[in-house]
């Protein structure tokens, strides 16, 4: 039974993960679409693919960076202040290319949506002192909770005092990261399977109708991040490599956007990334930090999210909207947007916060966040897609310029 089993599949299980990954898309949709009572039961699949994910990712994370750290040579180079340069001004292209399209394509929302759960940030200043006091959290809370700012700033200083320790201390650390990457190689090739659940699921569950409502304010959003994808980030990899850049966007987004897409979680993708990173040969030294870190604060979907529906939301109340206040809106929202934990739908709570530099009562601006939530199964999914395959897209890139600048 084994022998027969294995043949049938044998032609299958030698395709790349990829094409796997297509053909669970394509049989999760089949399996929505005509049997909607099994795609209730196949959804199990995603919802433990991504538990997988979520829990592996804290303490590959945690690991990763310290060993990363303390194995480092003084003077060896790890192109990070590229990579940091490149996140801060990604995001904030991304939130002008928001506000251009948002003031092209004015979109009204139905303001009458029921009220959604949640307690948003008061100002850009509650933004930067949560993530201050999240960064000194207790490190075993930090992992439990997922707390990313904190699980850095613990490996980091861990991995900095690691460089005094012994050979022995060093490698052993070493050892236990290189062992905690082997578990999630075999967690990331349950990814086929995963992501057949989870498209099951989503589709059972939520349906296409939901999103026909505002079907041009998804438009705008999806249009931003498309364009951000295929155009802006782009440009920024060519004056960064002076290369033709596609060949390594269409890598990233094949190779990080579409798992991303599904988990709809940039904590969970990190363990995609970081192997992606591997197969690109880049530098450990650099991604084994930077792919965390813009997991955090490498934000640019989000600041296209929070961007676009505000400006949606003071169109549909009549509120003029002068061009100085929509560049402070652009800088609001990717600092925003770097408070945005690695969850889903992090950046919709966001929304009152941009809305109150305009005078937007919180009561009002969460509603625009019910809306949010609506169209989330789309905008979410390709926010997550946008942020994460940056990360993977500007640090390979950092690395590039740098290795042509040696040679």
């Amino acid at each position: 039974m084994f022998a027969t089993a294995h043949a049938v599949f044998q032609p299958l299980l030698r395709l790349g993960l990829i094409p796997q990954i297509v053909i669970g898309i394509v049989a999760g949709v089949l399996i929505a679409l005509f049997a909607p009572g099994v795609a209730s039961d196949v959804s199990l699949l995603g919802q433990l693919f991504i538990a997988a994910l979520q829990a592996v990712a804290p303490i590959l994370v945690f690991v990763l960076v310290a060993a990363a750290i303390s194995a480092h040579q003084k003077g060896q180079p790890t192109h990070m202040r590229p990579v940091l340069v490149l996140y801060v001004v990604g995001t904030l292209i991304a939130a002008f290319i928001a506000v251009a399209a948002s003031f092209l394509f004015p979109t009204e929302l139905s303001l009458n949506a029921g009220q959604v759960d949640g307690t948003p940030p008061g100002d850009i200043f509650s933004v930067l002192r949560d993530l201050l006091l999240n960064a000194v959290a207790n490190p075993v809370s930090a992992l439990m909770e997922a707390n990313f700012i904190a699980i850095l700033a613990w490996a980091i200083g861990l991995g900095l005092t690691l460089r005094q320790a012994s050979d022995t201390t060093r490698q052993a650390l070493s050892d236990l990261s290189a062992a905690i990457t082997r578990i999630v190689t075999l967690v990331i090739r349950l990814a086929p399977l995963g992501i057949l659940g989870l498209v099951a699921g989503t589709l059972a569950e939520s349906g296409v109708e939901a999103l026909l409502n505002y079907a041009q304010l998804l438009g705008v959003i999806v249009g931003c991040m498309l364009f951000v994808a295929l155009v802006s980030n782009p440009l920024l990899v060519y004056i960064t490599t002076r290369q033709n850049p596609y060949p390594l966007v269409f890598t990233c987004l094949r190779g990080s956007a579409i798992t991303a897409f599904f988990t709809r979680s940039s904590a969970a993708n990190i363990p995609v990334n970081l192997e992606l990173c591997r197969r690109l040969k880049l530098d450990p030294d650099t991604y084994s930090i930077s792919i965390p870190l813009g997991a955090t604060i490498n934000m640019c979907g989000a600041a296209i999210t929070i961007t676009v529906i505000t400006l949606a939301t003071t169109h549909t109340l009549g509120i003029n909207v002068d061009f100085a206040t929509a560049l402070l809106l652009c800088v609001v929202s990717a600092l925003a947007a770097c408070g945005v934990s690695g969850v889903a739908g992090g950046s919709l709570m966001l929304i009152p916060m941009a809305a109150n530099l305009f005078g937007i009562p919180t009561e009002v601006a969460m509603q625009a966040v019910a809306i949010g939530f609506v169209i989330s199964v789309v905008q979410d999914s390709t926010e997550t897609a946008l942020n994460s395959s940056t990360d993977v897209l500007f640090t390979a890139a950092a690395c590039q310029s740098q290795e042509a600048k040696r040679s």
